[in-house]
């Protein structure tokens, strides 16, 4: 018995020490904007660790370290395109 707690505290333990990032702050780890993260992530390119629904229908996504470098290596298969133009108002 005593075994099957000092297992499950450091399994705990272990789950509390895992660090999450916000969106903004995985964008600037990755070096990518916030509105780049956002549509990689509406494309389907790269997905978070968790989503949490909120009731207001907003979506708060929570990235570990392993998905910040999933999303370095999407930018960096990322060929650069021409930047698109301003329009006129």
């Amino acid at each position: 018995m005593c075994v099957l707690l000092m297992l499950n505290l450091a399994r705990l333990r272990k789950m509390k020490a895992k660090k999450t990032y916000s969106t903004r702050q995985a964008a600037a780890k990755m070096r990518v904007s916030f509105r780049t993260l956002n549509r990689w992530l509406a494309d389907g390119k790269i997905k978070a660790s968790r989503a949490i629904h909120m009731p207001d229908g907003h979506t708060l996504w929570l990235w570990s370290t392993t998905d910040i470098a999933k999303g370095r290596k999407v930018k960096a298969a990322q060929s650069p395109g021409p930047k698109p133009k301003a329009g006129r108002r």
